[in-house]
C-alpha cells in the first residue's frame, strides 16, 4: 500500500515507518494519523514483521504536534470525536499492539507527538530532543492520551506540572524523569532502534504478546474516556478560541 504522508520499509523481521511530512515538522494531521494506523495494522498483521520503529524525518522534529489548522473551529462535539478517533485507530492501537513498537524521538516530540512516543512500548531519544504537551497554551488538554500516560510514565506530580505549565524536557531530563529508555546521538538514534528490534525478534512472539497484554492489564481504561470528554469541552471555551488564533498568527496568547 502507498501512502502519502509516511514510509515504510522492511529489514528483517522489522517495520521501519517514517513520518514523512518535513516541510509541517511532521505534524499530525488526520491524513498522517489514518495512513500510520494502517501501517500499524499491516504490520500487527504479519506474521514476518515482529517489531515496529516509528521515526520523523529529517533532524528537526520525531512529530512536533498536531495540525492545529485541522481543528481551530471545532466545537465540543468534534473534538470529542476528534479524539475518539484518533485513540481509537492509533494512539491505544499502538499501545495494545501484539508486537512492541520503538519511538525514535530524533527532535522535537511536542503535544501529539509526545502522545505518539508515549504510546509506544519503548523510546529511544537523539540528544537534541525535546518533549512537552503545550496544549493548555492553546486552551486545550492533551486528547491523545497525554493526561493518562505521562503521570504513568514519569509520575503525577512532574506531569502535572509539564501539564499545566506547557513546559518541555531536554534529552537528559526525560532520561532522568524515565520518560525515554536511551539516549543516543542522533546518527545513531536508527542503528541502536534497529539493532534493539532485531534482539526482540528472536523471542517468542506469543510471549512477547501475553507480555503486553499483561503489563496493560495493570492501568485503567477509564481515564481515557474521561480525557476525551474534557478534550471536547476545551473546544467550546473562549480560551480555545483565542489560544488557536493566536497560534495561528504567530502571537502570544491573551487568557
Amino acid at each position: 500500500m502507498s501512502y502519502d504522508n509516511i514510509k515504510t520499509e522492511i529489514t528483517g523481521y522489522t517495520s521501519l515507518i517514517t513520518i514523512n511530512r518535513p516541510s509541517k515538522l511532521n505534524a499530525l494531521n488526520k491524513q498522517t494519523i489514518e495512513e500510520l494506523g494502517f501501517a500499524l495494522a499491516d504490520a500487527n498483521k504479519s506474521s514476518e514483521i515482529r517489531c515496529v520503529v516509528i521515526t520523523g524525518s529529517g533532524t528537526k522534529a520525531f512529530v512536533a504536534g498536531a495540525d492545529i489548522k485541522e481543528f481551530s473551529d471545532f466545537r465540543s462535539k468534534q473534538g470529542v470525536n476528534l479524539a475518539k478517533v484518533g485513540q481509537e485507530i492509533l494512539f491505544d492501537y499502538i499501545e495494545n499492539m501484539s508486537k512492541p513498537v520503538i519511538a525514535a524521538v530524533n527532535g522535537f516530540a511536542l503535544g501529539g507527538g509526545l502522545e505518539l512516543a508515549m504510546a509506544c512500548h519503548i523510546r529511544v531519544a537523539s540528544h537534541n530532543a525535546k518533549m512537552g504537551l503545550p496544549e493548555t497554551s492553546l486552551g486545550l488538554i492533551p486528547g491523545y492520551g497525554g493526561t493518562q500516560r505521562l503521570p504513568q510514565l514519569i509520575g503525577k506530580g512532574k506531569a502535572m506540572e509539564l501539564i499545566v505549565t506547557a513546559g518541555m524536557l531536554d534529552a537528559e531530563e526525560a532520561y532522568n524523569y524515565k520518560l525515554v529508555n536511551h539516549i543516543v546521538e542522533q546518527d545513531d538514534l536508527l542503528g541502536f532502534c534497529m539493532k534493539m528490534a532485531k534482539k526482540i525478534s528472536f523471542n517468542s512472539p506469543n510471549a512477547i504478546s501475553a507480555a503486553i497484554k499483561s503489563v496493560n492489564a495493570g492501568f485503567d481504561s477509564e481515564g481515557y474516556k474521561q480525557e476525551i470528554n474534557n478534550f471536547g469541552e476545551c473546544f467550546d471555551s473562549e480560551d480555545f478560541k483565542e489560544g488557536t488564533t493566536a497560534f495561528l498568527e504567530k502571537r502570544k496568547p491573551n487568557f
